[in-house]
């Protein structure tokens, strides 16, 4: 029963990550355009789909509610500021998203709500795997740093890197979505975007390695590790490759790939931990009984529910967007 909700929640995390993060990468290009049919344009592209994107975040944090309440009670200890203050930016998003169609004199401001929004969202969630992969202070299972421990100029340069690498989705599912000027615009912005989030993850992977001889040991002694970089890094160079055959569909795919590559190496370093070198699967996980009672809800009816009507959102709304008209 853990290994299932373990997988239960890598599925969640990869599936917020990817999707959430190409609708927040737009709230984060959306500063870069001053034209308002064009802004118009790039809230269309995502507006049948980024509320159902967000459903992944709250089955994230149900999973580990119920399956693994210890890792549940010392992240949100260590992280309860800066988790707030991302509640409060979604909810700013969220109704900058949909008041600035009727605003007229406050557009401005609504506008820079959503790209405030985005960002801070995207920073937050950086900084936080930066402070995770750091290490969190854990006696007997409790939190025991202060407010601000998760900061730190490894967690935010985390916190950059991952705001890089959501525009850098956001430019894919714009070039993917879009025609005409929208889409010119993104495939401007998104090698300069790909070189950034490269460059700060080959950082924050060296800095890591560096900094804990027990991932220097693991990533040593173990070659199938070195799978996630060595994809990554050809899925980099088909980019760069595809970038001069206008290829519509590719751009999105790949940066997905390395996204993908990202946790999977994430993973690999600190299984079996939750809470790097504090906190293991074994220890977090909640009785057998709470993990089978919650399969019979969460496992085999929500769950399903949530990944069918996740598929049939993006099968109904797949193609491009016409300027002006929308799907």
């Amino acid at each position: 029963m853990a290994n299932f909700w373990i997988f239960v929640l890598i599925t969640a995390i990869s599936l917020y990550v990817l999707l959430d993060g190409f609708d927040l990468g737009v709230g984060i290009l959306f500063g870069g355009v001053r034209d308002d049919a064009r802004r118009h344009e790039m809230l269309q592209a995502i507006s049948p789909v980024w509320d159902g994107n967000e459903t992944w975040l709250v089955m994230t944090a149900a999973v580990l509610f119920g399956a693994f309440p210890t890792v549940y009670s010392a992240v949100l200890s260590a992280f309860y500021l800066p988790i707030c203050v991302m509640l409060a930016a979604l909810i700013m998003r969220g109704v900058a998203f949909e008041y600035r169609h009727h605003a007229v004199y406050l557009r401005p401001l609504w506008d820079a709500g959503f790209i405030i929004g985005s960002f801070l969202v995207s920073f937050i969630q950086g900084a936080a795997i930066g402070a995770l992969s750091k290490g969190l202070p854990i006696v007997n299972g409790q939190y025991a740093g202060s407010a601000f421990t998760w900061l730190s100029p490894f967690s935010a340069l985390c916190g950059i890197g991952l705001s890089f690498g959501y525009a850098l989705l956001g430019a894919g599912w714009l070039i993917h979505k879009c025609e005409g000027d929208t889409r010119t615009y993104a495939r401007r912005v998104f090698p300069y975007l790909l070189v950034c989030t490269f460059v700060v993850l080959v950082a924050v992977f060296a800095d890591a390695v560096i900094e804990h001889v027990t991932i220097l040991q693991r990533w040593t002694s173990v070659s199938w590790r070195y799978v996630f970089p060595a994809v990554a890094t050809l899925a980099t160079a088909g980019l760069l490759f595809i970038r001069r055959r206008q290829n519509d569909a590719r751009p999105l795919l790949l940066t997905m790939l390395i996204f993908l590559c990202a946790l999977g190496a994430f993973v690999a370093s600190f299984w079996p931990y939750m809470i790097p070198f504090s906190i293991t699967v074994a220890q977090a996980q909640a009785p057998a009984k709470s993990l089978g009672f919650m399969f019979w809800g969460i496992g085999i009816v929500v769950f399903p529910l949530t990944v069918g009507y996740t598929l049939l959102n993006y099968f109904i709304f797949r193609g491009k967007m016409k300027f002006g008209t929308g799907y």
